[in-house]
């Protein structure tokens, strides 16, 4: 992910960010979900992981966690976390066949344009062990636009999503759908799949 603006708004309002998503993201039943559906001790990347919370629960839980956010505010608080290793990097920025036995991708692809989609989650799927679980959330929707706070969305039909995922070697086997409020203060429709490689 390379807006700039997107990023910047990521980087002056880490703070706030934490404060709305800690307290969810450290009981949210899908990572307890995907925790589960993980081998024992296997490596995980999550892919924009911002301040690391759900990070932080997977290597309580024993995973090997590799997490990555290409904004430098993110990092540094990712990085508080013991057992959590931490990098600047963007969805570009994933390579490898086989490396990991779970991706977790909350809430952060749907930043990506829709024309790179299919390259970014070719690229997770090759990166994600046979058999390996991947989550994704999106918001949903048609278009793409920026939010009142000046951060770029691509948003996506469950229909849509899910033939993406077919497309890049992924099977889908739960889905789920609800709303929520986000750091633009703005209710917004939003799906999570879970599928495995």
């Amino acid at each position: 992910m390379s807006d700039d603006e997107t990023l910047k708004v990521y980087g002056e309002k880490a703070r706030e960010y934490v404060e709305l998503t800690e307290g969810f993201n450290e009981t949210d039943p899908r990572l307890e979900a995907f925790i589960s559906d993980v081998p024992k001790g296997g490596h995980v990347l999550d892919l924009g992981c911002g301040p690391g919370t759900s990070s932080a629960a997977m290597a309580e839980r024993g995973l090997t966690v590799t997490a990555v956010d290409p904004v430098p505010e993110m990092i540094a608080l990712a990085q508080r976390h013991p057992g959590v290793e931490a990098r600047l990097a963007g969805f570009d920025d994933i390579s490898g066949t086989d490396v990991y036995d779970g991706i977790w991708a909350n809430f952060s692809l749907l930043h990506a344009s829709r024309e790179d989609m299919p390259r970014h989650l070719a690229a997770l799927a090759r990166a994600l062990k046979p058999g390996g679980r991947f989550h994704i959330g999106m918001k949903t929707g048609t278009g793409s636009k920026r939010d009142p706070i000046g951060r770029y969305y691509t948003y996506y039909t469950d229909a849509e999503l899910t033939g993406l995922l077919e497309e890049a070697g992924l099977t889908v086997t739960a889905r789920e759908t609800g709303s929520a409020k986000g750091l633009d203060g703005v209710e917004a429709a939003y799906i999570c799949l879970a599928a495995h490689g």
